[in-house]
C-alpha cells in the first residue's frame, strides 16, 4: 500500500441521524443597571430563537419609524434609558418637543409596549441588594453576573439548546470572559466569550438597557422616579422568563 493509499484509509463513518432535530439556538442580549449608593446590582437581557431575530429586528425598524414620523426622533438616535429619562440631551429635532420633558415618558412606554407585543420574545432580570459600596460592590456586581452566566448555562442545558451572550460596553472589563470561561467546557451550552457590538449601533442591546433600567425602577423605588415603579410589572412581568425579577 503506498503512503497515498494508505491516506485514504479511514475507518467507518459514525452514523448520521437525519430526522433528529438540531439543538435551538437563543441569543440573549444583556445589560446592567443598579448603583452602588443604592446598593442594588441589576442584570436584564432580552432573548429569542435566532429563528425570531428577523421578526424581532423588522418589530424595532417599525417603532423606530414610528418615533421618527410623530417625534422626530431620528432612527439612529440612541435611546439610553437613564440619559433620556432625565431629559439629558436632544432626541428630536423637535426642540419644542425636546423642551416637553414628560413627553420622553410616552416614548419609553411606547418602547416597552413594543417588546411586549413582539413574538418570540423573552426578558428576564436577576439582581441583589447589598450594603456593600464602592470596590465591594464591584464585586458583588461580577458575582451576579458571573451567576447569571451558570443559569443560562444551565437553563439552556435542560432545554436542550445553545446560546450567545451580547452585552454593552468594549469588553475591556475581563469579569464578564472570566464569567464565560468558568463554565464547565465539556457540558457548556453558552458558546463563546460574550460578544460586544456596542449598543449605539445595536438596537437590541438599547432595548436591553431600558429593561434593566425599568428593573432597576421597580426594585429602587426612588421617589423621583416614582412614574416608573409599576412599568416592569404592567408591561414585562408577562415576558419574563421567571415571572418578575428573580434575586441571586
Amino acid at each position: 500500500m503506498t503512503a497515498r493509499q494508505s491516506h485514504r484509509v479511514r475507518g467507518p463513518s459514525p452514523a448520521v441521524d437525519r430526522h433528529a432535530q438540531p439543538d435551538r439556538f437563543r441569543l440573549f442580549y444583556v445589560d446592567d443597571s443598579g448603583s452602588a449608593s443604592s446598593g442594588i446590582v441589576v442584570y436584564s437581557w432580552l432573548e429569542c430563537d435566532a429563528t425570531a431575530w428577523r421578526t424581532g429586528w423588522q418589530s424595532w425598524l417599525h417603532l423606530r419609524h414610528s418615533l421618527q414620523a410623530r417625534y422626530r426622533i431620528p432612527v439612529d438616535y440612541q435611546l439610553h434609558a437613564s440619559t433620556f429619562a432625565a431629559g439629558r440631551g436632544n432626541p428630536s429635532t423637535d426642540p419644542d418637543w425636546n423642551r416637553q420633558k414628560h413627553l420622553r415618558r410616552t416614548v419609553m412606554r411606547a418602547t416597552l409596549a413594543q417588546i411586549a407585543a413582539t413574538p418570540g420574545l423573552s426578558v428576564g432580570t436577576v439582581y441583589r441588594r447589598t450594603t456593600a459600596r464602592r470596590h465591594a460592590y464591584a464585586h458583588h456586581r461580577a458575582d451576579v453576573y458571573q451567576r447569571l452566566v451558570t443559569h443560562l448555562d444551565i437553563s439552556l442545558a435542560e432545554h436542550h439548546e445553545h446560546g450567545l451572550v451580547f452585552g454593552d460596553g468594549d469588553g475591556s472589563d475581563p469579569t464578564y470572559t472570566a464569567a464565560h470561561r468558568a463554565l464547565t467546557l465539556d457540558r457548556r451550552r453558552v458558546v463563546e466569550d460574550p460578544q460586544f457590538p456596542g449598543a449605539r449601533r445595536n438596537i437590541w442591546l438599547q432595548l436591553a438597557d431600558l429593561v434593566a433600567w425599568t428593573a432597576y425602577q421597580h426594585l429602587h423605588r426612588a421617589q423621583n422616579r416614582q412614574f416608573a415603579w409599576h412599568w416592569y410589572h404592567t408591561y414585562l412581568s408577562a415576558l419574563d422568563v421567571h415571572g418578575g425579577p428573580l434575586a441571586l
